[in-house]
């Protein structure tokens, strides 16, 4: 069955633009290469396809299951008890309890994944600027700054979006050993990290027990390619900190297909390191392609999108991300939103297979310099 499209929403390409720049998603039905969007092309195979298909009845008739036994499918993934472990639908809906609900006081690292700052209510969130033009993360500054405004929750994501940029283990540890001293808790997304190199060195899951003020956030969409199924989860060793988190979320919030793509999940642990081992190596090809554009700083990615500052003679991002889609039907993300410096000039562009890659290259050299 072929997918239903909404071409009768637009009836130009730019009219099209226009519409897909005010969307969050589905853009599958609007038929154009997304580079926007972050996800493992990948993963799932297809066995994990059939099986949901084959179980589709019981999986939309009955209820799904509760909280404690979506945690022990979580646990069984991640090698965590239950008791630490509390499941999203999606990281979306932990990030509006944590951000929403239960800080005071939280401060972020921009430029960032906006949805921390945007779920607060107003005045609840500090934005810290990170050292420029590096997108760094001082330690020892961002520290300061949460005592200073009083915080009593810090938010590092690692690898950043969109600078996909790794902070340190051991300048996090050191961060929550310096917060643990004004009771604030640190969260540390690792949505991305599974496409980072050595990424079982990097990740604090398994030393999680050691930091009662860490709790790590993780969207299983982008790293298992199932942005539809929304499924996050939030692991921590604090046991009331993850009763709060727990309360805020209600009775059946994770559907069926979601519960059971849980439970098959550990069968296929080696196709999906495999997985990631594709989605690296394409991304590195393409990080070469794009360093070779002249004028164009490119950051070393840790995750499976590249940050881009486009040259200095070259058109703005708005102008690059418009004419690749008008031109080209190719979608990619400026920094325009961004709290940082010359956001402008800025564009993340997810990295896809190696031909799509190469497309994009062509693509962006050819609009780079347009006029409108």
């Amino acid at each position: 069955m072929e997918v239903n499209t909404m071409e009768s929403k637009y009836k130009t390409q730019e009219e099209k633009y226009e519409y897909i720049a005010k969307q969050h998603g589905g853009y599958y039905r609007h038929n154009f290469t997304d580079h926007a969007y972050l996800y493992n092309l990948y993963f799932p195979p297809k066995d994990v396809f059939n099986h949901l298909k084959d179980n589709i009845h019981n999986l939309v008739l009955n209820y799904p299951m509760a909280q404690n036994a979506l945690a022990e499918l979580i646990g069984d993934v991640i090698d965590q008890p239950a008791e630490r472990i509390v499941v999203g639908n999606g990281a979306a809906e932990i990030i509006k309890i944590l951000s929403g609900s239960l800080a005071k006081k939280l401060i972020v690292p921009v430029p960032s994944f906006n949805e921390y700052a945007n779920a607060a209510p107003e005045g609840i969130a500090v934005e810290f600027p990170l050292e420029f033009p590096s997108f760094q993360l001082d330690v020892d500054k961002f520290t300061a700054e949460a005592i200073k405004v009083g915080a009593d929750m810090a938010v590092v994501v690692t690898p950043n979006n969109p600078t996909s940029l790794l902070v340190p283990k051991k300048d996090l540890i050191r961060l929550a050993e310096k917060l643990s001293h004004s009771k604030c808790m640190l969260i540390i997304d690792e949505s991305f990290l599974d496409f980072a190199d050595n990424k079982e060195q990097i990740s604090l899951e398994q030393d999680i027990e050691k930091y009662p003020n860490i709790a790590i956030l993780k969207s299983m969409s982008k790293a298992y390619g199932i942005c539809g199924l929304r499924i996050g989860y939030l692991l921590t060793a604090n046991k009331e900190f993850a009763r709060k988190v727990r309360d805020g979320i209600h009775i059946w919030n994770i559907n069926g297909f979601a519960e059971e793509f849980l439970r098959i999940l550990p069968q296929y642990k080696q196709e999906f390191e495999d997985s990631c081992k594709i989605v690296k190596a394409d991304r590195d090809i393409f990080y070469k392609q794009l360093c070779d554009i002249k004028g164009m700083i490119v950051f070393k990615p840790d995750a499976n999108y590249i940050y881009c500052r486009l040259p200095d003679d070259a058109i703005n991002g708005p102008a690059v991300t418009k004419s690749l889609f008008i031109k080209y039907n190719i979608y990619i993300k400026d920094s325009v939103g961004k709290t940082q410096p010359d956001a402008d000039r800025y564009i993340r562009i997810a990295s896809r297979t190696q031909e799509e890659n190469t497309k994009l290259i062509t693509a962006l050299k050819d609009v780079m310099y347009l006029k409108e």
